[in-house]
């Protein structure tokens, strides 16, 4: 028998999880407070939060009972998660691939998170999911890819690279009979989590051969050609390759034309990673970067890169959208009622998800509400910002690496003796860490310590660069000072 007075008891317990009207318009109120404070704040602070203590203070409020307060968990917030660590949404972070976080996205968020419309099936959202296939789409056009292709919005470049590489598996017939004669090809410049993926999608064993790489860190095309033909004749099976657009060391494209060519006379499946660099191909100016995309099999790009979305806005997209789907379909007994149709692929045949966010609209919303040529002058800003950082650090006696392709330009100061050198350039970059608003970051490449200037933040400008080469100058100069004294 079923006790009403004490589901009433419950329905009104659990009716706390409903906000009256009047304490929406509050939580809103403050949130919205917080959104413009963080902001402003974001123009003008540090780069990096050196103070890690802060977050300790999340221990002192555990999960109980008894509700909580907005105003006096939004002052946590910014103690304990704002304050401490790398802030990529501020303009002076120049470490890494920064992410952009365009405010717009997060409207985008914020609706799909209250209404919660099921975007991994076209019969439980059939608008989520148009709108989704509607941005694969277009970046298939941005491709060259034909209408055969599809693709999938999955949480960045990770798992994107593991839906194009276990695509690629299938497609190529690769199992536990022929997986240890089986060949990938890359660089030492290819982002590791290309391995990560290969790993997981049951390629382990799979040979790997590590391409070398031009004076610009390129994928060297002849030496490519030379050990997929040596594989060969020794009886084994090439199987795919993979190409940068923008690789994370020092922003290298790969020869995609070159490559291609290789791909087809090889019988390899192409991978393009383009995490980083993928939406550069918006700017006209640089089209003559990527001719040969078109030839790839799939491609990787990151909304949360260079289209400055929040991070977890991933896209992958594969020529062969059979190839995609045979890979990830499945079905199940309890999905009866949801009926087929023939006009829109669900992204959970196109992906290891089922349930998954209504990512689509953070990266909708914003291309609507900004227009495509916002973004397109944006990137165009960041290379060209970069190439004025490239020859104007060389003015201080740095030595600089290739010409930038992308927006990463590498430099390092360098006195001839490799061992001090590397030193010196990795306290360098603590020292800017410390004594400025700006955050880069190093990588060592060869033996050699490298400072990165990664411009991909939509909020930086030349003022910034400009701040930024002083600052540089002054720290370098306070280094080396302190260098001969204690010589």
């Amino acid at each position: 028998m079923v006790d009403e007075q004490y589901l009433k008891a419950l329905e009104n317990e659990s009716s706390f999880l409903e906000p009256t009207q009047e304490i929406l318009d509050e939580w809103l109120k403050q949130s919205n407070n917080y959104a413009k404070d963080f902001l402003k704040e974001r123009q003008t602070d540090h780069s990096f939060g050196p103070d890690f203590s802060k977050i300790s203070i999340l221990e002192d409020y555990p999960f109980q009972e008894s509700p909580r307060q907005l105003e006096e968990l939004i002052p946590l917030l910014k103690k304990t998660v704002d304050e401490p660590g790398v802030r990529p949404s501020s303009p002076g972070h120049f470490g890494y691939i920064p992410g952009g976080g365009v405010y717009s996205s997060a409207i985008g968020d914020f609706i799909a998170a209250f209404t919660n419309n099921f975007a991994g099936m076209y019969f439980g959202s059939p608008g989520a999911v148009k709108l989704e296939n509607m941005l694969i789409r277009w970046m298939i056009e941005m491709v060259g890819y034909p209408k055969s292709a599809f693709g999938n919005l999955p949480s960045g470049g990770s798992i994107a690279n593991l839906i194009a590489i276990t695509s690629a598996r299938d497609a190529k017939k690769i199992n536990s009979l022929n997986v240890r004669q089986s060949v990938i090809y890359l660089t030492h410049q290819t982002h590791h989590c290309v391995i990560k993926a290969a790993q997981i999608a049951g390629l382990r064993e799979c040979i790997v051969r590590q391409i070398p790489v031009t004076a610009q860190f390129t994928m060297d095309t002849a030496a490519l050609k030379s050990q997929i033909d040596q594989d060969k004749e020794e009886g084994l099976n090439p199987f795919i390759i993979v190409g940068s657009c923008g690789t994370t060391d020092t922003g290298a494209v790969d020869d995609f034309a070159a490559i291609g060519q290789i791909a087809t006379e090889s019988g390899c499946w192409f991978h393009i990673d383009a995490a980083y660099g993928g939406f550069y191909m918006l700017v006209q100016a640089m089209e003559d970067l990527f001719k040969g995309v078109e030839l790839s099999d799939s491609i990787v790009m990151d909304p949360h890169k260079t289209l400055f979305l929040p991070y977890g806005s991933g896209a992958v997209l594969v020529k062969s959208g059979k190839h995609l789907l045979d890979a990830h379909h499945e079905v199940g007994n309890y999905l009866q009622d949801a009926f087929d149709n023939d006009t829109e692929i669900s992204p959970s045949d196109a992906s290891p998800e089922l349930s998954k966010h209504f990512r689509g609209l953070r990266m909708w919303l914003p291309l609507q509400l900004h227009g495509v040529a916002s973004f397109r002058a944006t990137l165009e800003e960041k290379h060209v910002l970069t190439l004025y950082f490239h020859e104007e650090v060389k003015k201080l006696g740095f030595v600089v690496g290739p010409t930038p392709q992308l927006s990463v330009s590498i430099y390092r100061y360098d006195t001839g003796d490799l061992e001090i050198d590397n030193r010196l350039n990795l306290d360098l970059a603590i020292a800017i860490r410390e004594n400025s608003k700006y955050f880069i970051s190093t990588t060592t490449i060869d033996d050699k310590v490298w400072l990165r200037m990664a411009v991909v933040n939509f909020r930086t400008h030349l003022s910034h660069i400009k701040e930024y080469l002083g600052i540089l100058k002054k720290e370098t100069t306070t280094l080396l000072a302190n260098a001969k004294i204690h010589s």
